[in-house]
């Protein structure tokens, strides 16, 4: 069972270097890296990476910046084998990972995707726990061990709160083939293309044991969009045909979660401190708004 890891590119070359490190440590040598690289103007990632003359790594550099949901779809698309994990390009890999995941896969055969045990490090690399992160410890499923979600439970787990750390999950090829990424999505892809395999009767393996480090820190993309108010529009639009959907789907409780999207009117709330000392004064607006409940149909900065 060889794992596909797929690792856009485009950000801080150090971070890259550690990830790409992080991935020839694994214990379990049955790995193939594919990096996707977005056309990032420093080359000396992709050089440094070629240089390494390592056969189980492929490198393709984007002519154009296709941009992140792009390159998602192609992280599936450029896939061979039987699993496959989207990798943060600053994210890293504990020696342990392959082959957890390669065990997981092997021990639950109805498992759609896996979850396994991560932490989460800032920018310089230690670890720590965030206000979101604690949030999210919240939501996700308490359990010793592992534990298989699907369906309707699966659906109002991750949307009450989506506790998912994206880069760490291992999908099935043929799950997520079938589906792909939403493409009008740029921030909450992730938590789409779970429901889409929860839709198609997919379930999610979680499991305890810590083998990821998820890195958080401000200059990523969603902690950005979030603070300027973006990211909520996105999500409040998501979360209301969501609602429809699971309504369709039969699925009353989930409609409900979605339809409140308690743990995004939080989390707007939470960052409103933070769009005041930047004075972003549409992003007030917006994080306010999507605080209380109010529709963000109408962009914000018209009124």
């Amino acid at each position: 069972m060889t794992l596909d890891i797929m690792m856009p590119f485009y950000g801080r070359v150090d971070h890259f270097r550690i990830a790409v490190e992080s991935v020839l440590a694994q214990t379990d040598p049955d790995w193939r890296l594919v990096v996707i690289d977005d056309c990032y103007p420093d080359v000396t990632a992709g050089e440094w990476l070629v240089g390494l003359a390592d056969p189980r790594i492929v490198y393709r550099r984007n002519p154009v910046n296709a941009g992140i949901n792009v390159n998602f779809q192609a992280s599936i698309d450029l896939a061979v084998n039987e699993w496959l994990t989207i990798f943060g390009c600053d994210d890293v890999m504990l020696p342990g990972y392959v082959a957890r995941v390669k065990a997981l896969g092997q021990a639950h055969p109805t498992a759609d995707f896996i979850h396994p045990g991560t932490r989460v490090i800032d920018g310089d690399g230690r670890v720590y726990r965030p206000l979101v992160d604690r949030m999210k410890a919240l939501y996700r499923p308490h359990v010793r061990g592992t534990i298989e979600l699907g369906g309707e439970k699966l659906a109002v787990s991750v949307t009450r709160g989506n506790w998912m750390n994206f880069p760490a999950i291992a999908w099935r090829r043929s799950a997520v083939a079938s589906v792909g990424f939403r493409p009008n999505l740029s921030v909450i892809q992730d938590l789409g293309l779970a429901l889409d395999v929860a839709f198609q009767g997919g379930s999610l393996l979680l499991d305890d044991e810590v083998v990821f480090e998820y890195r958080r820190h401000a200059s990523s993309v969603s902690s950005w969009r979030a603070a300027e108010g973006s990211r909520f529009v996105e999500e409040q639009r998501f979360f209301r045909a969501l609602a429809a959907e699971f309504e369709e789907h039969g699925w009353p409780r989930a409609a409900r979660t979605a339809r409140w999207h308690i743990s995004s009117r939080i989390n707007a709330l939470t960052r409103l401190p933070e769009a005041v000392s930047a004075r972003q004064t549409a992003g007030i607006r917006i994080l306010a708004r999507h605080a209380l409940g109010l529709s963000l149909a109408e962009p914000v900065e018209r009124r």
